[in-house]
C-alpha cells in the first residue's frame, strides 16, 4: 500500500511560535535526552584513550627521571594525580549522568506493525511536513505481521528518522518510508535528498534542536551515527536490531534504516 500527504501553504512555522502537540513535545525532549547521553558516552569513550595514554608515559618517564629530583617526581605525581581525577570525573559526572538511557528499560507486547506506521507518519505529517511543504509517501509490503516490543519506543526511533528527514529536505521534497518483513526482522527505511541548506536555515520551522542540526551536516568519523540518531540506535539494539545511516553529500539520496526482530529480544 502507498499513501502519500503534500504540504500546505500558509501554516505557521513549528520553530516560530506555533503549539506543538504534546506528543510531539515530548519526543522532541526524548531525541534531546538520548542525544545528550550519547555525546556524554563518546566524551567518555574518546577521553580515557588519551588519559590513559598519559597515564603510562607518566611512569615511562618516572623510570628515567633521576630519583633525586624532588622538582622532577612532584611534577610527574601532578600528572598521574591530574589524570585519575579526570578518570574519576568521568565515571562519577558523565557516566552516571547517562545512566537514565544506558539501561533501557523495554515494555514487551505484541503489537500490529502497520498502524504504528500509519501513526507515526501522520504525527510528522501534521506535526512539521506539512508546514515545510514536504511530502511523505509511504510504501508498505506488510500485512497483518505483528512485533513483540516496545512500541512506544519504536514509534519514537521512526519518528525521529521521518523529522529529520522532513527538515532536511527542501520545500516540495519527497520523503519515503518503505516497511517490509524479510527472515523474520522489520525493516524500516526512511529516503530522501539531503539539503543542507534547509536542515541549517533558520527561517524555516524546526523541531530538531539546532545543534544537532549542524552536526549532522558535518563529516562523521568511523561511521559514526549522526547525534541527533542516538534514540533510534539505542532502541533498535535493545530490541536486538540494528540502526543505520548512508553516507550522501548536499542533494545525494541518503537512507536511515532500522531493522528489528519481529520477536525481539532484549539486549538492553
Amino acid at each position: 500500500m502507498t499513501t502519500s500527504s503534500t504540504g500546505t501553504a500558509g501554516e505557521p512555522p513549528v520553530s516560530s511560535g506555533l503549539a506543538v502537540s504534546e506528543r510531539t513535545a515530548h519526543l522532541r525532549a526524548e531525541t534531546a535526552l538520548f542525544m545528550r547521553d550519547h555525546v556524554l558516552s563518546l566524551v567518555s569513550h574518546d577521553l580515557r584513550g588519551p588519559l590513559n595514554a598519559i597515564h603510562s608515559w607518566a611512569y615511562v618517564l618516572e623510570r628515567k627521571l633521576d630519583a633525586n629530583d624532588a622538582n622532577s617526581q612532584r611534577a610527574v605525581t601532578g600528572i598521574r594525580n591530574g589524570v585519575e581525577q579526570q578518570v574519576k570525573l568521568l565515571e562519577t559526572i558523565v557516566d552516571a549522568t547517562r545512566a537514565e538511557t544506558k539501561s533501557l528499560a523495554l515494555a514487551y507486547a505484541p503489537f500490529p506493525l502497520h498502524p504504528l506506521l500509519d501513526e507515526t507518519v501522520d504525527d510528522v505529517r501534521a506535526g512539521l511536513a506539512r508546514t515545510r511543504g514536504v511530502e511523505i509517501t509511504f510504501d508498505s509490503q506488510l500485512a497483518t505481521e505483528q512485533l513483540n516490543g516496545d512500541r512506544e519506543r519504536l514509534a519514537a526511533a521512526l519518528w525521529v528518522m521521518l523529522t529529520f528527514a522532513v527538515e532536511a529536505s527542501a520545500e516540495g521534497a519527497v520523503v519515503t518510508l518503505a516497511a517490509r518483513v524479510e527472515a523474520a526482522t522489520w525493516h524500516a527505511t526512511v529516503t530522501f535528498k539531503q539539503s543542507a541548506a534547509a536542515l541549517d536555515d533558520p527561517s524555516l520551522p524546526h523541531l530538531l534542536e539546532a545543534f544537532a542540526r549542524k552536526q549532522a551536516s558535518e563529516p562523521r568519523e568511523a561511521k559514526r551515527i549522526a547525534w541527533v540518531f542516538a534514540l533510534c540506535k539505542r532502541v533498535a539494539e535493545a530490541h536486538g536490531g540494528s540502526f543505520e545511516q548512508s553516507d550522501a553529500t548536499d542533494s545525494e539520496a541518503a537512507t536511515l534504516a532500522l531493522h528489528v526482530p519481529l520477536n525481539a529480544t532484549t539486549a538492553a
